[in-house]
């Protein structure tokens, strides 16, 4: 998993509550086992105007022109703003799988699903929570100037705005260590490699029977 320290991206504003799952990743999507090429289809019933499939090539599709992150000033957003309860609906890990290979790094909104929150940590994905006020602020000042662009300082945990000026935000710990040190639950277990070799070890000593068990 990429860590995730200070990051500085064009900020694209998605004005719409209650944004679930099934729209960031539409369910007929969701057949492949695997856990990447999720991105060409994030939001794929609002940026195109035709039905999408699985394997289909995004140059051969009919772009929705209205929809914002098919406007030329949001190529290459990397920060979305958005609404309140971003994230219902089913728990599909898939929605940020492709949030985050859409390109997305921090998802800035006043509530968020559990689940999909959860997830968006299990994935290097940072959920930033702030007053609705101050989201709709941002949203003004995102349409207002074309290139918004934020810096979100993990570390110190602020968001800085173009003229410097400072938003605080709040992480649980253990999540913001998780991130700053790009641990997933797989890099959380690893970081003990040489115990779990070493128990491993004593283990076969004492029951060698068990190097043959399948």
């Amino acid at each position: 998993m990429t860590p995730f320290r200070i990051h500085t991206g064009l900020v694209a504003p998605m004005d719409r509550e209650n944004v679930d799952t099934d729209a960031i990743i539409p369910k007929q999507f969701l057949k492949s086992i695997k856990r990447s090429g999720f991105g060409p289809n994030l939001f794929d019933e609002w940026r195109y105007l035709d039905h999408g499939e699985p394997g289909q090539d995004p140059a051969s599709r009919r772009p929705n022109p209205d929809f914002v992150l098919n406007q030329p000033r949001y190529q290459g957003a990397s920060v979305l703003l958005a609404r309140k309860n971003f994230g219902c609906g089913s728990s599909r890990e898939h929605a940020p799988w492709a949030l985050d290979q859409f390109g997305f790094r921090a998802i800035i909104a006043p509530s968020y699903a559990d689940i999909f929150f959860n997830n968006c940590f299990k994935n290097g994905l940072l959920p930033i929570v702030l007053p609705e006020e101050q989201v709709a602020r941002l949203f003004d000042e995102a349409a207002a100037f074309i290139g918004y662009k934020l810096t979100i300082d993990l570390e110190q945990q602020v968001i800085v705005k173009p003229d410097g000026a400072t938003i605080p935000f709040d992480v649980q710990p253990f999540r913001k260590y998780c991130l700053l040190g790009g641990f997933d639950d797989i890099g959380l277990t690893l970081r003990h490699a040489d115990k779990i070799r070493a128990f491993e070890a004593e283990r076969l000593l004492t029951k060698p029977w068990l190097a043959h068990t399948i």
